[in-house]
């Protein structure tokens, strides 16, 4: 059983390897973690010891398969709640995070079971993630960012930014996951664009905002 402290590193190191895909360098993790270096190093220690990384001074750390597979179990609890808060308890899609952040530990994956089947095996979270089956299995679908689209009408599918900041000025266009974009207009000036949602509402996004919009043409 991992300890909360090891199970938010190795989660932070999965994301920050592109899934273990990639190598981690130490300072990253800090910067990510907030969190000095050394107290990184001895942590990466730790977990290597447990075979759930592999550290290599230098070279930096690599999940090995069964960190991966304990990742995508803290990842999956975590999204499981994020959507069980926002379709059942009515929180906005911006308040979840924090609170997920403590549920993702608790150990009982009967619980966690049972609240899948409650949700009906929901395939991903109210920010468009997908959420990984109890065997670590997800699918994601080929998505690309607004700023990138060629074409006219997009659908939204994700964020790639959830801070609650940018998801509160998602909220306050009228842009939400599954929400019809079309492009009316890009602007050569600074790359920002006029949009107009679900065929009603024109608005005016920022290209930082565009680019953190992830959508299917």
């Amino acid at each position: 059983m991992l300890s909360l402290t090891e199970e938010n590193y190795l989660k932070a190191i999965y994301h920050l390897s592109d899934g273990g895909t990639k190598s981690v360098l130490t300072n990253e993790i800090a910067e990510s973690i907030q969190t000095k270096p050394a107290s990184v190093t001895d942590m990466v220690k730790k977990l290597a010891v447990k075979n759930l990384i592999t550290y290599e001074k230098y070279y930096g750390v690599k999940v090995t398969r069964q960190g991966k597979s304990e990742a995508l179990s803290i990842i999956r609890k975590h999204r499981l709640w994020e959507t069980f808060l926002v379709e059942k308890l009515g929180f906005d899609w911006g308040q979840v995070h924090d609170v997920a952040e403590q549920l993702e530990h608790i150990q009982s994956s009967l619980l966690i079971e049972k609240l899948d089947e409650f949700l009906g095996f929901p395939s991903a979270d109210p920010h468009g993630h997908p959420i990984p089956d109890k065997n670590g299995k997800f699918h994601v679908s080929r998505q690309i960012a607004l700023a990138e689209a060629s074409g006219k009408k997009t659908v939204m599918r994700a964020v790639r930014n959830s801070s609650p900041a940018f998801l509160d000025y998602l909220s306050k266009q009228g842009i939400y996951i599954g929400a019809t974009i079309k492009i009316l207009e890009r602007m050569e000036f600074d790359g920002s664009l006029e949009i107009i949602i679900d065929g009603k509402k024109k608005v005016y996004i920022s290209k930082e905002a565009s680019e953190n919009i992830l959508v299917t043409e």
